[in-house]
C-alpha cells in the first residue's frame, strides 16, 4: 500500500507569517510552485496560494504596487483553517480529500512538524507511475465473473507467456455478475495471451498504449 510519504515533497518551501507579497512571489516563481506553507516557529500556522497572492496584488491601473507588494503579509491573507494529512496515511486518503474538498495540495504533519506537502501534480506523477505508462505497452480489458480466484487465473494466463504485468486494477463491469480485470502488459504483442483468454471463453478487449505526441502551434 502506497503512503503519502512514498509520494509527498520533502524539501518543502515555506515561508513566514510577516513575509511580504513580494517575498512570496519571488518564492513562488523561484521554485515554480503554486503553494506556500506558512511556518512560524517550526510549526504549520497557515498556508498561502498562487491565487491568494494574486488576489492580494493590487491592479496594474492602480500604480499602487509597491505599496501593496511590501506592506501585505503573509498573516493577512493565509488560510488558517487548514486540512492537513500524516506521512503514514495512504495515498488513496490523500487523493480523496484533494478530490472531494477541491483543494491543490496537503501539508503533511508528523508530531506537529511540517514534514512534507502532497499536491495534485503529485498525486498525477503517482498515478503515471503506477500505471507504468511511461513505458510502451499494452492495456488488456478482460471481463470475469465476480467471484475468488479469478485474477490468479488471468496472472497465470500472462505468466506461462512470460510476460511482465506492469499494473492491474478491477474494476465494476456492465453485468453486475462481472467484474472487469485491467492490466497492463510490458508487451507490444498480446495476441499469444489474448487468444489464449478468449479460447478459455474469457471477453477480452485490446488497447495498446503509447507516448503522447507533441503538436507546435505552428502544426495546429
Amino acid at each position: 500500500m502506497l503512503r503519502v510519504r512514498d509520494s509527498m515533497t520533502r524539501e518543502v518551501v515555506t515561508v513566514a507569517p510577516e513575509a511580504s507579497v513580494a517575498e512570496a512571489w519571488e518564492l513562488c516563481r523561484r521554485h515554480r510552485i503554486r503553494h506556500l506553507p506558512v511556518v512560524e516557529g517550526g510549526r504549520l500556522v497557515g498556508l498561502v496560494s498562487d491565487r491568494d497572492l494574486r488576489d492580494a496584488s493590487p491592479p496594474r491601473s492602480t500604480g499602487d504596487e509597491e505599496h501593496s507588494f511590501g506592506w501585505a503579509r503573509m498573516r493577512d491573507i493565509m488560510s488558517t483553517d487548514l486540512v492537513t494529512i500524516h506521512p503514514l496515511d495512504t495515498i488513496e486518503h490523500a487523493a480523496r480529500e484533494i478530490y472531494e474538498r477541491r483543494i491543490g495540495c496537503l501539508p503533511v504533519v508528523e508530531e506537529g512538524s511540517l514534514v512534507g506537502i502532497i499536491t495534485s501534480s503529485d498525486m498525477m506523477r503517482t498515478l503515471v507511475e503506477l500505471f507504468g505508462a511511461h513505458e510502451r505497452g499494452t492495456w488488456i480489458e478482460v471481463e470475469v465473473p465476480d467471484r475468488p480466484g479469478m485474477l490468479a487465473a488471468i496472472a497465470d494466463a500472462v505468466r506461462e507467456r512470460r510476460v511482465n504485468i506492469a499494473s492491474v486494477f478491477v474494476a465494476p463491469a456492465m453485468r453486475a455478475s462481472n467484474r472487469l480485470i485491467v492490466m497492463r502488459l510490458e508487451t507490444t504483442n498480446p495476441a499469444g495471451i489474448v487468444g489464449e483468454l478468449r479460447r478459455a471463453g474469457y471477453e477480452v478487449d485490446v488497447v495498446e498504449s503509447s507516448a503522447p505526441v507533441r503538436t507546435s502551434l505552428e502544426e495546429s
